[in-house]
């Protein structure tokens, strides 16, 4: 596409503001990194999701812009939001549009509810499958499993969908939403999730994750906390040829003096199929093996289980410190919640909150892409460098990114990923100590 020439179209065209839309977040070249989400992908999602959605003041591709950053800004208030698009408008020789946050909000209300997920989406796994051989583990692609909870306005459409937690009085408590997130350890992008209410019928943590098979693919190795070691979770990987490393479940004892030895304090154990749950079909039952084998090794205080049972491949000592980087995605929760400020939502609908969530986990991955290019170009990691450094320099940056001249921009861009990279992350300089408690290891980073 020649970009010059996107750059000359009407400023009312969706081609114009696709460009400034990519601009803003530098995706901006040709490389497998800064072109993630090209201009013709961008437009063909719009109209995919907003076929029959006609030009007003907040067309769809300003309305997703604008609740970006709303979601990115410190601010957060649908009037701040209003505000810069009426910025956004002058600086582009348009007629001035009121400052009234009704039509903003209306217009957040018409997008479609497939569109904000689909696109954070795509642009996770197109991040996922950009990043360079030296982010993957041994070639492999590791994945990292995890839930979280947000609340939101105690408004009776919220509470009816989201009930608050029963150990709250009524009145008391807000409604509380439960989120299972798959994420790549190597750029830190979240690939899928689901939401949920926290009580009801299926709403666990693991009968969420069965939803996200989808990102999921032969030859990724999983890491996730023992919550998720049930039987039948990991008979479901295994079946998908998906590796995995956790901790042993509370619950399930372990001799290391029976099956077959690989080590000292390593052996491989075989656990056996125990009987039907409820949400089961039998079908499903009966084609789940009877019995199967999972490496038990002791590290230290605690007892990790595996589906690599190479012991000469991946000893103790490594796949300890594999488990290790789990902690990565309490880290990307951290600061999706609290520096994104998503702990506590702010929309009065369900689909006003599922829109917002998504909002959130798009913006998210877009600042990601920043990160991922900053990495590539110093050659290190993005998990060396700071997410809250990188979303400042995006704020600063982003008003002479979305209106630049061509040239300009790309000199910004430039900029702005130089930057970034100068934003190293301390996790980096203190690194894994292996044999230490996942508490004493939360505390070193905090």
């Amino acid at each position: 596409m020649d970009t010059t020439k996107a750059h000359s179209t009407g400023v009312g065209s969706l081609r114009h503001q696709v460009r400034q839309f990519l601009d803003r977040f530098a995706q901006t070249g040709t490389d497998a990194l800064s072109s993630l989400l090209d201009t013709t992908q961008l437009e063909h999602l719009i109209r995919l999701h907003c076929a029959h959605q006609r030009e007003r003041t907040y067309p769809p591709m300003i309305t997703v812009g604008l609740f970006l950053e709303q979601v990115l800004s410190a601010d957060h208030s649908c009037q701040d939001a209003v505000a810069r698009g009426l910025s956004h408008r002058v600086a582009q020789n348009l007629s001035t549009s009121s400052l009234n946050t009704g039509p903003y909000c209306k217009a957040r209300q018409r997008l479609s509810s497939t569109l904000l997920p689909a696109l954070g989406k795509t642009l996770g796994q197109h991040l996922c499958h950009a990043q360079s051989k030296p982010w993957r583990w041994r070639g492999r692609e590791v994945k990292l499993i995890d839930g979280t909870t947000v609340t939101m306005p105690d408004t009776a459409p919220n509470q009816a969908s989201y009930p608050q937690s029963t150990l709250q009085k009524t009145g008391l408590g807000f409604p509380v939403m439960r989120i299972v997130g798959i994420l790549s350890l190597g750029c830190g992008a979240v690939l899928d999730w689901a939401q949920g209410a926290c009580s009801g019928k299926l709403s666990g943590e693991t009968a969420m994750l069965r939803q996200l098979d989808a990102a999921l693919s032969p030859g990724d190795i999983v890491l996730m906390d023992r919550y998720y070691t049930g039987y039948f979770t990991v008979a479901r990987l295994l079946a998908q040829g998906i590796d995995f490393v956790s901790r042993q479940h509370q619950l399930r004892h372990t001799d290391l003096r029976k099956g077959l030895r690989l080590g000292k304090g390593d052996h491989v154990a075989v656990w056996s199929r125990p009987v039907r749950p409820k949400w089961m079909t039998a079908e499903e039952y009966d084609s789940t093996p009877l019995s199967l084998q999972v490496r038990e090794a002791r590290v230290g205080q605690w007892i990790l289980i595996s589906s690599l049972k190479d012991a000469k491949a991946v000893n103790r000592q490594e796949l300890n410190q594999l488990y290790c980087w789990r902690w990565h995605v309490e880290l990307d929760f951290r600061a999706i919640k609290s520096v994104m400020q998503m702990d506590v939502l702010r929309c009065k609908t369900p689909e006003m909150v599922t829109k917002e969530v998504a909002a959130h986990l798009l913006a998210y991955n877009l600042v990601r892409s920043v990160m991922a290019q900053s990495a590539s170009q110093i050659g290190g990691l993005p998990r060396q460098l700071s997410f809250k450094g990188a979303l400042q320099q995006l704020r600063v940056f982003e008003e002479q990114l979305r209106h630049g001249a061509y040239t300009r921009v790309l000199w910004l861009c430039e900029v702005l990923i130089a930057g970034v990279a100068k934003l190293k992350y301390r996790i980096a300089r203190v690194g894994w100590s292996p044999g230490r408690s996942s508490d004493d290891q939360r505390i070193s980073r905090s």
